[in-house]
Order: structure tokens, then C-alpha cells, then sequence
């Protein structure tokens, strides 16, 4: 076993995990690292089912933030508009939020999914009211995708050091 490869993927996995709160790619973060790792040893012990497994679940955790986002924002009144206002503030408010360290992205995240939904409610129901329970609705849908994709997360850097521990699964 390559030791020093087990604790470089070890630590790629607990940074993939802090990048998911924040807004960033954690999880692909995390698949790379265990490609790196395959890459160095040759894909003696992360074979293609491993690789193909870890990147379904980074998918899985893609979709369902998609998903969440929506849902959760219809659940509260909104409209599927609403839930496109979420995803785009979301992504705008992150990306305003940067330069703020560490937590101005999560932050600008936060209220841009709020302000997104709840101007593109707005603009369709004209009222204050169902405008803001969608932006609620989209500031919880962000908050369970996060948790969602961390346990997303836990679950590729377990099969990922199972692989690389056991030995096994190459070609």
C-alpha cells in the first residue's frame, strides 16, 4: 500500500468535504483525488468500477442539489420560476460573495438563492408574501443539498480508501 498516496487522498477528501458547504466542487474535488491516487499507482487498487461508482455518486449529488433547489422552493409557495430564480441568485451571490474569506461565499450563496426566488416569485405573483416564503423555501432547499452532498461526500472518501486499502478492484 502507498501510504503517502493514502494521506494525499485522505486530505484531498477532507478538503473536498469543507468545499462543499462553501458552494465549490467538494465532490469532484474528491473524485479527481481518487483518480490522482489510481494515476500514481497505476490503477492497481481503483479500478473502473470504483471510478464509475464515485463519479455516479458526485452526479447523484449534483442532481439532487438541482432538485432540492426546486423542490424546496415549490414546496413553499413558489413557482418553478422561483426555483430558477434560486439556482441563478445562488450562483451569482456566490461568486459576489468570494472575496469575502471563507464565508462569503457560503453567505452570498445563501442570499442570493433567497433574492433569486423571491425577485423571480415576484415578478410573477406579485406578491410580497409568496415571493418571500419562496425565497425561504430556497434558502432551506440550499441548506439540505449542502448536507446532502456531505454525506455524499462521506460516502466517496469510504469507498475510496476501502478501494485503495484493500488492495484490490484494479483492472
Amino acid at each position: 500500500m502507498n501510504w503517502a498516496g493514502l494521506l494525499l487522498l485522505l486530505v484531498i477528501d477532507l478538503v473536498g468535504l469543507v468545499l462543499i458547504p462553501l458552494g465549490l466542487p467538494g465532490l469532484w474535488v474528491m473524485v479527481l483525488g481518487l483518480l490522482g491516487y489510481g494515476w500514481l499507482t497505476e490503477f492497481r487498487t481503483v479500478g473502473v468500477a470504483t471510478i464509475g461508482i464515485v463519479v455516479g455518486v458526485a452526479a447523484v449529488g449534483e442532481v439532487v442539489e438541482a432538485w432540492l433547489g426546486f423542490r424546496l422552493a415549490r414546496r413553499y409557495g413558489g413557482s418553478a420560476r422561483a426555483g430558477w430564480g434560486a439556482l441563478v441568485g445562488g450562483i451569482i451571490g456566490a461568486v459576489v460573495g468570494v472575496p469575502v474569506p471563507i464565508v462569503g461565499s457560503v453567505i452570498g450563496a445563501f442570499v442570493g438563492s433567497f433574492a433569486g426566488a423571491a425577485v423571480f416569485e415576484y415578478t410573477r405573483s406579485l406578491t410580497v408574501g409568496g415571493a418571500t416564503r419562496a425565497g425561504w423555501g430556497a434558502v432551506v432547499g440550499r441548506a439540505a443539498a449542502a448536507a446532502v452532498k456531505v454525506a455524499l461526500g462521506v460516502v466517496i472518501a469510504v469507498i475510496g480508501v476501502w478501494a485503495v486499502v484493500r488492495g484490490g478492484g484494479g483492472q
